[in-house]
């Protein structure tokens, strides 16, 4: 059974920093995508970065949101079987619930659809206040 485990939300104010982490468990091929999207109240779920890495860093690839360009990190430790997601600068417009999801696939240009994804976290709340 597959487990999506995310955490580190938080309430922090504008322009400080919080780092995601998404742990899976049970998919043994660590070949898979992990994405990260994030759900403000009345708006749509938004993909927010995703990564998808081989066997080697080489073979590492993200994407990012433009409004998340420069400010926020993904990155995978494979061993561990976590994903991070390091949100600097944060603005208010940066707050809601953030998803972590697998693809046991690759993600390429699909990885901000949301239903491309096979298993998905339950979520963690990050608020940043002014």
């Amino acid at each position: 059974q597959v487990q999506v485990v995310e955490s580190g939300g938080d309430s922090v104010q504008v322009g400080g920093s919080l780092r995601l982490s998404c742990t899976v468990i049970g998919v043994a091929d660590s070949t898979y995508c992990i994405g990260w999207f994030r759900q403000a109240p009345g708006k749509e779920r938004e993909g927010v970065a995703a990564i998808l890495k081989g066997m080697s860093d080489r073979n590492t690839n993200t994407y990012y949101t433009d409004s998340v360009k420069g400010r926020f990190t993904i990155s995978r430790d494979n061993a561990k079987s976590t994903s991070y997601l390091q949100m600097n600068s944060l603005k208010p417009e940066d707050a809601g619930m953030y998803f972590c999801a697998v693809r046991t696939i690759s993600c390429g240009t699909l990885w901000r659809n949301a239903n491309v994804y096979n298993y998905w976290g339950q979520g963690t709340h990050v608020t940043v206040s002014s």
